[in-house]
């Protein structure tokens, strides 16, 4: 028979350290409180998070923290902060814990959590299907169920003896099936006739030090063999937008250079006013894929990760790109190391841009993953949180 704590209003903690995690978290208090609005809801949350009624014991920018330098700079502070944040959870004991994303704090907080007895839930897997897999015993020791955004995932922790459930991914929510590129030019400035190509160089600095020169030099080359295409460069902040800059300047002066109007932020616009993009590889592509765009992936690792990944294999997934992960199959082209050259990604522009029928067979392709993806993924992960909560509660 179920104790009295399954008829109890939810105790629910939290933990979100990133501005993404901050927006899932939100969406997860909104549909918890859809079916408990009396819940306790607390921990680590941003604004997005206390907007829907979350008690932030502390704000996800002291988690915040990029690069290495930076951890080991603020390492004693996080230690500080861990301790603090189980000391509170264990006096508070919360029906369930949700780390969201955020692995390398998250999945150790849950694991000291898990050893005292709470519940834990780690929402937003790692990557460990594509490399260190490794990982997944860490993540075994640490998380009573994973929440997978991508429905390949829940298959990779059967094998390893991991309970996972496929909630959707809230991007693929977010973005409509349906998209109108000739508003997305209008609201960037762009011109109206002629073609669209978009150049996303990647949101870390690394990689846009290692992509801006080819994929202008992609620019240029498809410049001089079509008329009438302007290049669109969303940069993610900045930093990037510094590097591609001075990139872009260090071209020598030619006839017909290519018009790249560069500008902050907008990609999903820019994806969506493009006749193809070209981009890193990353979340790019799955918002390229969500807005029905073909794309060009570009993949670029500094020469001595490249080396150490090639020997160890640790890489473990056949393709880089979301949209063949998801597929299985190759449905864009994936450039690789030292095949990322400005020919090779203005050939695979080009055949893009000539190939319409081939552009209406991925444009199915897409939709259909796109729908297969836009299952409602806060109302899910919701319902998978409480229904572990009420099994827990019933044991």
């Amino acid at each position: 028979m179920p104790t009295d704590r399954s008829f109890a209003s939810p105790r629910i903690a939290l933990v979100a350290g990133e501005a993404s995690g901050d927006q899932l978290g939100g969406a997860l208090i909104e549909a918890i409180r859809r079916q408990h609005p009396d819940a306790e809801i607390f921990g680590i949350g941003g604004d997005r998070m206390r907007a829907a009624g979350f008690d932030a014991w502390w704000d996800r920018r002291e988690l915040s923290v990029m690069g290495l330098a930076e951890v080991v700079q603020h390492l004693p502070r996080l230690l500080k902060l861990r301790k603090a944040l189980l000391e509170r959870l264990i006096a508070a004991r919360p029906d369930v814990l949700v780390g969201i994303d955020a692995p390398d704090f998250n999945l150790g907080v849950e694991r000291r959590a898990r050893e005292a007895g709470i519940t834990t839930v780690q929402y937003v897997s790692p990557t460990v299907w594509a490399w260190r897999e490794g990982r997944v015993k860490g993540i075994a020791k640490a998380a009573d169920l994973v929440l997978c955004l991508f429905p390949f995932e829940p298959a990779f922790y059967l094998e390893h003896g991991v309970a996972a459930r496929y909630t959707g991914h809230p991007m693929a929510d977010a973005i409509p099936l349906e998209n109108d590129p000739v508003a997305a030019r209008q609201a960037l400035g762009l011109p109206a006739d002629g073609e669209c190509v978009a150049l996303l160089p990647g949101s870390r600095g690394s990689e846009v030090e290692r992509l801006a020169g080819p994929l202008i030099e992609a620019a240029q080359k498809l410049s001089e063999r079509r008329e009438r295409v302007t290049f669109v460069a969303p940069m993610a902040d900045d930093g990037a937008r510094a590097l591609f800059e001075a990139t872009l300047a260090q071209q020598p002066t030619r006839e017909n250079a290519p018009d790249i109007r560069v500008i902050a932020g907008r990609s999903l616009e820019a994806m969506t006013a493009a006749d193809a993009v070209v981009c890193a590889s990353g979340t790019a592509t799955l918002e390229c894929m969500l807005v029905n765009r073909p794309m060009v992936v570009a993949y670029r690792l500094a020469p001595f990760t490249y080396r150490v990944m090639k020997h160890f294999k640790l890489l473990k997934t056949k393709h880089v790109a979301l949209p063949n992960i998801l597929a299985d199959a190759p449905l864009v082209p994936e450039l690789f190391q030292d095949d990322v050259t400005g020919d090779a990604l203005a050939g695979a522009v080009t055949h893009w841009l000539d190939s319409p029928d081939e552009r209406q067979s991925l444009h199915a392709r897409f939709d259909a993953l796109h729908r297969e993806l836009r299952i409602d993924a806060a109302t899910s992960a919701a319902e998978a949180i409480l229904a572990l909560r009420q099994e827990r509660a019933g044991d």
